[in-house]
């Protein structure tokens, strides 16, 4: 049944291919932008990545502005006004954010202090609190889970509040996003499986949200059919240039569709994880995602059952009888998660990816307070987050 009412809005332009790097000049220059920052992290350096984005300007007449390339797997508020800074020091004109979804977000949070000529980050906090066009901004991504390529969000941490914050806004989106799979070739194997997971995540709960609607769920089950057919072998083989394409894909339209439908209490447990215990975020998606899915499965086990058909494939839907269905899909995840831990050890439990027992009622509480919980099928109170974290623990 389609619902009485539903937006879809994504207008960033993908640039997708095995050579896709090499249209970045043109792409800033079709922005009107000739003297870019990039933002990137000290693994991505390392791997040799930014020296990629760097020759694709070639004989271009663009000029690298800046290069910040210390941003810290959970980017803060004091990160994002150092790099404001160094962007107006030298003068720069637009974004070149270059990394997994801590650069990217940066480099939104960045966008705004910039454009909105403002000193301070967390006077933007929350939604549609941006009423500027935002500088150009186009987005490289090194990792395949986040989708903030394609996103409105940015989610950046406020340590003096134990918390990640959240800004949304349409003015957020990149120009464009460039999806080559070089970007990624380098990424290790447990990487590549708790962002492909991450990728999962954002299509399971796009599609069973009270969001959903008829073109998110078409990103969503294609997004899925492609971490089906390409996880494994990227994470097995990350040289495997076709599946890491595939998985750039799927996680670009898993961004598309989480960023219309929304997403629920896994990303809540996940963020209230993240922010307490520090465990990343791709690897509490793939701890929390099967058991929040049996506990939507009172409100929504029809949606469960239907995922069935892009997780296990064909055969194995059509063989299960459609009263089955859904806890068929909780299975097929978990047996993914199974095979993931054996190749590259990739935690399946929160106390193996180290969070403290006594922390539980702490993650429990601020998950309750995400924003994620809003569009969840099944309202989530303290009790029932401790339930699932307890079950989630060994």
């Amino acid at each position: 049944m389609l619902p009485s009412f539903y937006e879809f809005y994504n207008p960033v332009k993908i640039v997708s291919g095995h050579k896709a790097l090499d249209n970045l000049p043109y792409e800033l220059e079709q922005a009107g932008a000739k003297r870019p920052i990039i933002i990137t992290d000290k693994g991505v350096v390392g791997a040799g990545l930014v020296d990629l984005v760097v020759s694709a300007f070639g004989s271009s007449d663009m000029t690298i502005g800046a290069i910040y390339d210390d941003v810290p797997p959970d980017s803060s508020v004091g990160v994002v006004n150092d790099i404001v800074k160094i962007y107006r020091q030298n003068k720069c004109d637009s974004i070149v954010a270059v990394g997994g979804g801590s650069p990217i977000d940066t480099a939104k949070g960045v966008n705004i202090v910039i454009t909105e000529e403002a000193d301070d980050l967390m006077k933007f906090m929350g939604a549609e609190m941006l009423k500027k066009p935002m500088k150009p901004l186009i987005v490289i991504p090194t990792t395949s889970g986040t989708g903030s390529e394609v996103t409105l969000v940015a989610v950046i941490s406020n340590p003096e509040k134990n918390v990640k914050m959240a800004f949304a806004s349409k003015h957020l989106l990149p120009k464009a996003a460039i999806l080559d799979p070089r970007m990624t070739l380098t990424m290790p194997p447990h990487i590549t499986a708790a962002t492909g997971m991450d990728a999962l995540t954002h299509s399971v709960e796009a599609y069973i949200c009270l969001q959903k609607n008829p073109l998110s769920d078409v990103h969503a089950i294609a997004a899925i059919n492609l971490v089906r057919k390409n996880l494994i072998n990227a994470v097995k083989n990350g040289k495997d240039s076709e599946a890491r394409l595939a998985m750039a894909n799927a996680a670009c339209m898993a961004g598309a569709a989480f960023s219309n439908s929304m997403v629920g209490i896994v990303h809540s447990l996940g963020h209230a994880t993240g922010a307490v215990c520090h465990v990343p975020h791709g690897l509490a998606m793939s701890i929390f995602l099967p058991h929040c899915l049996e506990y939507n499965m009172s409100k929504c086990s029809e949606n469960i059952g239907e995922l069935l058909l892009a997780v296990a494939g064909p055969e194995e839907y059509v063989k299960t009888a459609s009263a089955d269905r859904a806890a068929k899909t909780v299975e097929a995840i978990r047996k993914l998660q199974r095979e993931l831990n054996e190749i590259c050890k990739l935690p399946m439990t929160l106390k193996d990816a180290g969070v403290p027992k006594d922390k539980l009622g702490q993650i429990a509480r601020t998950a309750i307070n995400d924003g994620s919980v809003t569009m969840n099928p099944v309202e989530m109170d303290f009790d029932d987050a401790l339930g699932i974290l307890k079950k989630a623990y060994e």
